[in-house]
């Protein structure tokens, strides 16, 4: 069985080794009455600057639980082809299915893109309750599949403000394109994938791509749901270009 891993954003270096320190709250709740963990099991913290830590549960008590630091290792699992997703924001279930199935394919960032078409993103409160709801999946999902550093989860952005501000290569998923994922040459810096809403980009962020010069391509010939498009996408650009070679 593996051990259970969790994110702890603590003050935490490799010289911590041999320390007892308390698990923050949520942690602790997570561990002892989630999970059920008991005294003496074996757990891997992980505080989003890199490497992980081996920990001992050593006391648990009704108001929280301390961990003994065993070991340091400073292992990454981050993929070395950097990909921000720009994802239409898609309703909440599949929003999130996009958010935690890139994490686990190795997405560097992820902006939530508002396009003509794309699901409400609610205002103020609402709207930040939500984006701090991604940031916790994108969180449980580097928990699950091993990664040490967690990906931005940017701040919503219209389309017109993400076209002005960005810079570098940058490629748009549209289901009739002329070209596919291995025609293209490997991106030489961080790439941008922009995956549209259910109902497709319109007429005008078409041509706003194009003026950008922002490359189409499809994948293969079947229409993909939103949340599913952009994670086949980077899982073919992690066979082509990243770590599932």
């Amino acid at each position: 069985m593996a051990t259970p891993r969790f994110y702890a954003p603590l003050d935490l270096a490799a010289d911590a080794v041999g320390r007892t320190i308390e698990l923050p709250e949520a942690v602790a709740h997570h561990a002892t009455r989630v999970v059920r963990l008991g005294l003496g099991a074996a757990l891997t913290l992980f505080t989003g600057h890199g490497g992980e830590f081996a920990t001992t549960l050593a006391h648990v008590d009704k108001r929280g639980a301390a961990v003994r630091i065993d070991a340091f290792d400073p292992i990454e699992r981050e993929s070395p082809l950097a990909v921000v997703l720009v994802q239409a924001i898609a309703a909440n279930d599949a929003m999130d299915y996009a958010v935690r199935k890139t994490t686990e394919a190795g997405v560097s960032a992820i902006q939530p893109l508002i396009t003509a078409r794309s699901a409400p993103l609610p205002a103020g409160e609402r709207g930040d309750k939500r984006h701090a709801h991604w940031q916790q999946v994108a969180i449980a999902a580097c928990e699950q599949c091993g990664r040490n550093r967690i990906p931005a989860i940017h701040v919503a952005q219209t389309f017109a403000a993400w076209l002005a501000a960005a810079s570098g290569d940058a490629i748009a998923l549209l289901p009739e394109a002329l070209h596919d994922l291995a025609s293209l040459p490997a991106p030489a810096a961080t790439m941008a994938l922009l995956v549209g809403p259910e109902g497709g980009w319109d007429a005008a962020e078409m041509t706003a791509m194009r003026t950008r010069g922002i490359a189409t391509v499809r994948l293969g010939p079947r229409v993909l749901r939103t949340e599913t498009a952009g994670v086949a996408a980077l899982a073919a650009m992690q066979l082509l270009w990243g770590d599932y070679r």
